[in-house]
């Protein structure tokens, strides 16, 4: 009899894992550059010193709560798109602690999210990131990947952040999340260095293409650039549709979306697409498990300024060095997954 309850108790755990496992048919995968996510401590390891409450813009508990509010309010109204958010990809963070903060918030605190943060070597002090649903995602491995030239040793910037997981106790998922070198100094002298960027990330993602053709690749960030530029079409070697694709090649949605005019963060009167969700053609043409369906830019209008020059864009946190208290210069990029 006893033999026969344990037989019984362990097929209905089984049923009920299984059950599990398969009760989700989407996902939502975003990133989202948030716009200098700085804590009010000194850091003496990082510039932060415009970040402080006697720093230039006056960063103290009051603006940092406010921020953190934003920013939650963003992701929690993403979290409730069909298929849930399962990943968001991260920018301009400034350490582990403000993301607890972030995850901790009321809006936040019920989604359970956890945080698979790295420390970068960037000047300013920010980093990448990943928050994540636990429940549904499972990290096997992380790996930072820095970016370097050797004719000018003396270069720092963000690292690229690799985590690998399983998605929904199924789908081996690799998703790298970039922050690329801005265009400061301008277009043409820095141009190298987002090149050099898009070169490291399409290595990282062949590495994993030399195991497995068909892998399921997720390639995201703040790339500086738009989709059709040199960085992405020539380093990264981004495809701009799903026509023919090779099993290793990287396709961008994004391109066809800035073709059409649609951005995610606006510069000199014009929309820019800076914010790229690129993904392998295991993904597009996976015939198990999860595949890519869409990519889309997360807007609504209460992140958007309500009047002025500036009607109709994202509402900062700062412009001009003036306190805005809004949200962030960029609005998130996401994909959606089904199965």
């Amino acid at each position: 009899m006893k033999k026969t309850f344990l037989l019984i108790l362990a097929t209905a755990l089984t049923l009920f894992n299984l059950t599990a496992q398969n009760q989700h048919k989407r996902a939502i995968i975003g990133f989202y550059n948030v716009e200098n996510l700085f804590d009010t401590i000194n850091d003496p390891e990082k510039n932060d010193e415009q970040f402080l409450p006697e720093g230039d813009y006056k960063w103290n508990t009051e603006r940092y709560l406010n921020k953190l509010d934003k920013l939650s309010q963003v992701i929690s109204e993403m979290a409730k798109m069909d298929g849930g958010l399962v990943i968001l990809g991260v920018s301009e963070v400034e350490n582990e602690h403000v993301l607890r903060d972030l995850v901790a918030t009321e809006r936040l605190a019920p989604l359970k999210l956890d945080v698979c943060h790295h420390e970068s070597p960037d000047r300013r002090g920010v980093d990448v990131s990943f928050l994540y649903n636990p429940a549904r995602f499972k990290i096997l491995s992380t790996k930072a990947y820095p970016l370097k030239f050797e004719e000018n040793p003396d270069f720092i910037t963000r690292d690229q952040w690799l985590m690998s997981g399983i998605l929904d106790g199924e789908d081996t998922i690799h998703l790298l999340v970039n922050h690329w070198p801005s265009k400061i100094g301008g277009e043409k002298k820095s141009l190298p260095y987002r090149l050099g960027a898009g070169k490291l990330a399409r290595h990282i993602a062949d590495s994993i293409m030399d195991i497995n053709p068909n892998a399921k690749i997720i390639i995201m960030g703040d790339m500086n650039d738009n989709p059709n530029a040199k960085s992405m079409m020539e380093g990264l070697r981004t495809r701009t549709n799903t026509k023919d694709l090779a099993p290793t090649d990287l396709y961008n949605p994004m391109w066809q979306m800035y073709r059409n005019g649609v951005g995610s963060y606006a510069y000199r009167d014009s929309w820019e697409l800076l914010d790229n969700t690129i993904v392998s053609a295991g993904l597009v043409n996976a015939t198990r498990g999860y595949k890519f369906i869409s990519a889309h830019i997360f807007r609504r209008d209460f992140m958007l300024t309500k009047s002025g020059a500036y009607m109709n864009y994202p509402w900062r946190m700062f412009a001009g060095g003036i306190y805005q208290g809004g949200y962030s210069d960029h609005f998130p990029v996401y994909i959606i997954l089904t199965k």
